[in-house]
């Protein structure tokens, strides 16, 4: 149990007792009562908002129900004073042995630190990356990668079971292109003079390989076929080597997902017509049309047609969504209800990463699974904004369709993966983010990439040079030789197992990264006093047992900044050249 989870554990005793004394009214919501690190470090160690949140629902004032709390609150283990802020907001503080001793709780338990079983081992299925199996992945995909793996690895820590899954569109016409393209360089292979790529094919230059292996299986067999003979054929073979092509590139990311869903296959099996009927069963399917719509002028001409409608409004969808067009073919969102139900059979929670071209949808699928579900599987939809990217702080412009964009095995061929991972998480999703080739390996303080794994890498040296001088890092320690600000950094780093459960709750993995920045940047300015104080430096040659306790607090740094990478995918380097 993390420290935070601790005193809440004893907050919560003490609330029992009260109500228990009849001083708190039983019953009480405490969802919401927190214990947190107070957000002015001078003002204690931990700070709870129960007073506030409780003295309503217990029919007094805030500050009167902290000043009940304060004297049980005085007694816990481990609490020196309690002081009562503001409005009712009670702060904690702490005996340094406490942090000495959650300093000692980092080293043991290693990589099991900030673990968590919040997760309860409940099935989370996290579908991200997602893309048409058109070409190779390009940095337009690269942050819905990262943000969706991150994301997994950070569930897992949490304690869930997570399915990494990708949803292969390979039924819509994108597809029809795709092997119409693919047609193409097949019969350039052959020979033929194709000349320029009519407009509406991909001109890319990464379908000639599949031209030259489509013409080394079939000869000249299709060269001059009627389209109806060969496109079937060629789809299936051009998106299985797109698939192979995606998924090496994803490799290079270190992102590999459990399942590739075929929307073809989804279709094939009957499953849409299966989603249909559960809703209908439920009358939340009806035949109508739409209204007219509100884009249009009074003079534009427009003719109802009828469809069969999905009653999404009545789950907050501004309006009913089609299931079927009128020609009887599914609709896109027809497919999708389908296919969230088909996830939703086998998982407790779905997450969805999506670009956030995507965002007019999100509604009518939440309410698809809403109704399909009976509200049992939750659907959370995350929404990535672009990446634009800059070389020297010049624009690098993308385009698939003319053939012309910057793949992404080109950019980690260029930085590497633990660039490129770290870049994706270090905004909020629903931020654009700017990935300039030049700042991303830059050796500064602007730089996040650099300033945590120089943190970690200042920490490998300090161990050499260390191991050098021969101090091992077996002999006891004692910490009671740290001094506040010492202690301080422990009591960041004793918040990453509260950072974990927070941001996998919040389904928000570039909490991680902001974290370790700031608890790299305290790392760093410790280092730096001994900048101007030569005994305030890690390394003392005359005070071996100084120099032990500081190691000891190095190593639980690097402890917290390993783990904290190994969820964002990223390696922690050992030294920076």
């Amino acid at each position: 149990m993390s420290l935070y989870a601790c005193y809440s554990a004893l907050l919560a005793e003490v609330l029992d007792s009260l109500e228990a004394e009849g001083a708190l009214p039983a019953g009480l919501a405490r969802r919401a009562v927190a214990v947190e690190p107070p957000r002015d470090p001078s003002h204690g160690d931990l700070a709870t908002n129960a007073a506030m949140v409780l003295a309503k629902g217990a029919g007094t004032n805030p500050r009167a129900l902290a000043a009940l709390l304060q004297p049980k609150l005085a007694a816990l283990p481990g609490v020196v004073g309690v002081d009562i802020a503001g409005p009712g907001f009670i702060n904690l503080r702490l005996d340094p042995a406490i942090w000495r001793s959650e300093l000692e709780a980092i080293v043991r338990e290693g990589e099991r630190y900030g673990l968590s079983t919040i997760g309860n081992n409940e099935r989370v299925n996290v579908e991200y990356v997602s893309a048409n199996p058109t070409g190779p992945m390009h940095m337009g995909h690269c942050r819905g990668a990262v943000v969706g793996d991150s994301l997994a690895k950070l569930l897992e820590a949490a304690g869930f079971r997570v399915i990494k899954e990708y949803y292969v569109n390979d039924a819509g016409g994108q597809v029809d292109t795709l092997a119409r393209s693919a047609h193409l360089r097949y019969r350039e292979a052959l020979g033929d003079t194709i000349g320029e790529i009519p407009e509406g094919l991909y001109p890319g230059d990464y379908l000639r390989p599949v031209g030259v292996a489509l013409a080394a299986e079939f000869g000249g067999r299709y060269a001059e076929a009627p389209e109806a003979e060969w496109l079937p054929l060629f789809k299936q073979r051009t998106v299985a080597a797109m698939l192979h092509l995606i998924r090496h590139d994803l490799s290079l990311l270190g992102i590999h997902h459990d399942i590739f869903a075929s929307e073809a296959e989804l279709q094939a099996s009957g499953a849409p017509a299966r989603a249909l009927d559960t809703l209908r069963a439920k009358e939340l399917v009806y035949e109508g049309a739409l209204e007219r719509p509100k884009s249009l002028d009074e003079h534009d001409e427009w003719e109802p047609v009828e469809l069969t409608l999905f009653r999404s409004s009545r789950f907050g969808d501004d309006q009913d969504r089609p299931m079927k067009k009128s020609d009887g073919s599914w609709t896109y969102f027809g497919a999708d209800a389908a296919y969230h139900l088909q996830k939703a059979e086998v998982a407790d929670h779905l997450v969805n990463i999506w670009g956030a071209d995507h965002a007019g949808t999100v509604k009518r699928v939440q309410a698809a699974v809403t109704a399909l579900t009976d509200g049992k599987v939750d659907l959370d939809v995350k929404l990535v904004q672009m990446v634009r990217l800059f070389r020297a702080g010049e624009p690098v412009k993308m385009s698939k369709r003319s053939g012309s964009f910057v793949t992404l095995a080109d950019v980690v061929g260029e930085v590497g993966k633990d660039v490129v991972r770290f870049m994706m998480l270090t905004k909020r999703t629903d931020s654009m983010l700017d990935f300039d080739f030049a700042k991303v390996v830059e050796a500064s303080k602007d730089n996040p990439v650099f300033y945590v794994q120089y943190a970690h890498a200042r920490i490998c040296s300090l161990q050499r040079k260390a191991a050098e001088a021969g101090v091992s890092l077996d002999e006891a320690a004692d910490l009671s030789l740290l001094d506040a600000e010492e202690l301080a950094l422990v009591r960041t780093a004793a918040q990453f197992p509260r950072v974990i459960e927070a941001a996998a709750l919040a389904h928000e993995p570039h909490r991680v990264a902001f974290y370790l920045y700031d608890l790299a940047a305290e790392f760093h300015a410790l280092w730096n006093r001994g900048n101007d104080d030569p005994e305030r430096r890690f390394l003392l040659e005359n005070n071996r047992d100084l120099t032990r306790a500081r190691l000891e607090l190095a190593r639980g740094i690097g402890q917290i900044i390993r783990s904290g990478l190994a969820i964002m995918g990223v390696e922690a380097a050992q030294e920076m050249r």
